[in-house]
């Protein structure tokens, strides 16, 4: 059985620069890569199927069975796999999950396949599935740009300590468009924010101000988020963030003990928290083909 992790990821910086042609919009980023994560497990047989052990996991909506089945046809492979899916990251969350499952997935049937692609063809898979997907065949820290699919690898974020919550607000359909669609060009900027970060991170510096574009609308479109920012802070938290396009919040810390407190109150006030910590890199695969 070969073992693939699936980080999730923050959004350190997520500027929208302009709305683009092609009906995009285009973005500069810093991500995150962090140690909350879902776990990949295949094992070679006749066919491709998914498994989870969470029941609203839909395998035939997620991006993960999209590149088994993307992979499967670039390649001409005729082996299948087994791929269990144990979903760690939240739902709908806005750290990027699915789009993580996404890529582990091209990395282990690449490997339990022996397809022996490199990874430059690899990323060029992950253009063709999602905006994010090429983020998660780096790992680390990275400054990501375009669409999504433009990612320049960064010097690590120094180390840090997440507490995140994930808040009960309602669902909406295609959250992440309906966003995009709310923004006002008012809310655009021109990178600048972005920049200023990745000079810190090359003067090995942690980040002087974090910035998402996102929080203009989402805070108005769900009024909870302000509910839970507001109490997070009175609980200790430095500073809320909101996790890409939401719901999930975030804080950064210093501290492993600060942040092992702010969790445990969190979790003490009934809400739906993870704590968690920053990552260098991928993990690699793991276990036999």
């Amino acid at each position: 059985m070969l073992t693939v992790l699936a980080p999730a990821k923050l959004n350190l910086t997520l500027e929208v620069l302009a709305r683009r042609p092609d009906g995009y919009h285009e973005i500069r980023s810093v991500f995150q890569a962090i140690s909350l994560c879902d776990i990949l497990r295949f094992q070679p047989s006749p066919k491709v199927t998914f498994k989870s052990d969470t029941p609203e996991w839909a395998p035939e909506k997620s991006l993960a069975s999209k590149a088994a089945s993307l992979l499967q046809e670039i390649s001409g492979a005729s082996q299948g796999a087994t791929i269990e899916v144990s979903k760690r990251i939240p739902l709908v969350a806005g750290l990027g999950g699915d789009s993580s499952d996404a890529a582990a997935t091209l990395r282990g049937l690449n490997e339990l396949w022996r397809l022996k692609l490199p990874q430059g063809k690899l990323l060029e898979l992950a253009a063709k599935l999602g905006s994010d997907v090429a983020f998660f065949l780096y790992g680390g820290t990275a400054l990501v740009e375009g669409r999504g699919e433009v990612v320049t690898p960064l010097p690590p974020l120094p180390q840090r300590w997440v507490v995140l919550v994930v808040p009960k607000v309602p669902q909406i359909p295609e959250k992440t468009k309906q966003l995009y669609a709310s923004l006002k060009t008012s809310h655009y900027t021109g990178g600048e924010i972005t920049q200023r970060l990745v000079e810190e991170l090359r003067k090995a510096k942690g980040p002087s101000t974090l910035f998402n574009t996102f929080e203009n609308v989402a805070l108005a479109r769900f009024p909870e988020l302000k509910v839970y920012r507001d109490h997070l802070l009175k609980l200790g938290a430095p500073e809320v963030h909101l996790a890409g396009s939401g719901p999930t919040l975030f804080s950064l810390l210093e501290s492993k003990s600060q942040a092992e407190d702010l969790y445990t109150h969190c979790r003490e006030q009934g809400m739906e928290t993870y704590l968690a910590q920053t990552l260098d890199g991928l993990y690699p695969p793991t276990g036999s083909r």
